[in-house]
């Protein structure tokens, strides 16, 4: 059962277990495999790359993972396996020590990673050299425990990441949830960040195997606010007014609920080893408002069953398409 800890009844025992067969490298050629499973190639026509072996006419898995297929090149990313940082990397990470010049975070990575001072944004958006003021005041922008979005750098000299949050989309998440799953169910692509703007959720698919789900915040590029700021001095003062009393320091109830409820859909895809994408989980989600089921309620063993089912007919459609 891929390592799920439900109480399953008989009846959806039989409905996961044909689920996941239809899901099986025999009928789907880029399926989850375990040692010894056969992977259908193109007889002469594929290279076999890591996690396979010629067999003859077959090949087998040599490890348990999933079969990815770039052009000719077939090969098989194994489970379980660390998370392999690459340059320009989206991750997430935690804070846990404040350093001098530098924070260290918590990256779901052999290593902590470190994120200098220099290399992030500071608040007043100025591109400045850093002072000892700015190393004083390190605590007023991150501090321990918060979570953080950054982009992988390069590699320092001792092996651990050095990251870059220059951007405006990069720096602290606040008012959400963070989800660790693992790092081979997030596939590298060329959108991390997402805006579910039916929601109001922003969603953030770290490729270290962190996943953030939280409220909404819009970008300000601080160039531009700081040109409206000097046309209109009426403006600045209103704007300081706002963010020292009148800023909403809450997050709406049914804006948590719907944190909460794609949240879960990525948990439900975990639990079942399914690839973890946007597409996936706005599916989880429109399914479990199409059944009415409270947030509590996508935890339970029917709505997993559900969710292996959905994924197998969705998969088998997109197979016929081709």
């Amino acid at each position: 059962m891929r390592g799920i800890q439900l109480s399953f009844s008989n009846t959806q025992k039989l409905r996961l277990e044909k689920a996941l067969e239809s899901l099986s490298s025999k009928v789907n050629p880029n399926a989850t495999v375990i040692v010894a499973d056969t992977i259908p190639v193109d007889e002469d026509a594929a290279l076999k790359g890591h996690g396979t072996l010629d067999m003859g006419k077959n090949v087998v898995a040599t490890v348990c993972g999933v079969v990815e297929r770039v052009n000719k090149l077939v090969y098989v990313r194994s489970l379980r396996a660390r998370y392999k940082p690459e340059i320009g990397d989206i991750i997430v990470g935690r804070v846990i020590e404040v350093a001098p010049k530098r924070w260290r975070l918590e990256i779901n990575f052999s290593q902590d990673a470190v994120l200098m001072l220099s290399s992030m944004n500071l608040p007043d958006g100025i591109q400045r050299r850093r002072t000892a003021v700015d190393e004083l005041n390190m605590r007023s922008i991150f501090v321990e425990s918060d979570v953080i979005c950054a982009e992988v750098r390069g590699f320092q000299h001792d092996g651990s990441l050095h990251l870059q949050a220059r951007s405006q989309k990069y720096g602290k998440l606040e008012r959400g949830k963070l989800l660790k799953i693992p790092p081979y169910l997030v596939k590298r692509r060329k959108q991390h960040f997402h805006h579910l703007d039916q929601y109001g959720v922003d969603l953030i698919f770290g490729c270290n195997g962190f996943i953030w789900v939280g409220e909404h915040v819009e970008v300000k590029d601080a160039m531009v606010e700081d040109q409206v700021n000097k046309s209109d001095p009426q403006n600045t003062n209103s704007a300081s007014l706002l963010g020292s009393g009148e800023e909403q320091t809450y997050t709406p109830l049914e804006t948590r609920q719907y944190i909460c409820r794609i949240a879960n859909a990525i948990t439900v895809f975990s639990a079942l080893c399914f690839m973890v994408n946007l597409e996936a989980v706005m599916e989880t989600v429109t399914l479990s408002l199409s059944l009415n089921l409270g947030v509590h309620e996508m935890l339970e063993a029917e709505f997993h069953v559900r969710v292996a089912e959905q994924e197998a007919e969705r998969r088998s459609t997109s197979t016929r398409r081709k």
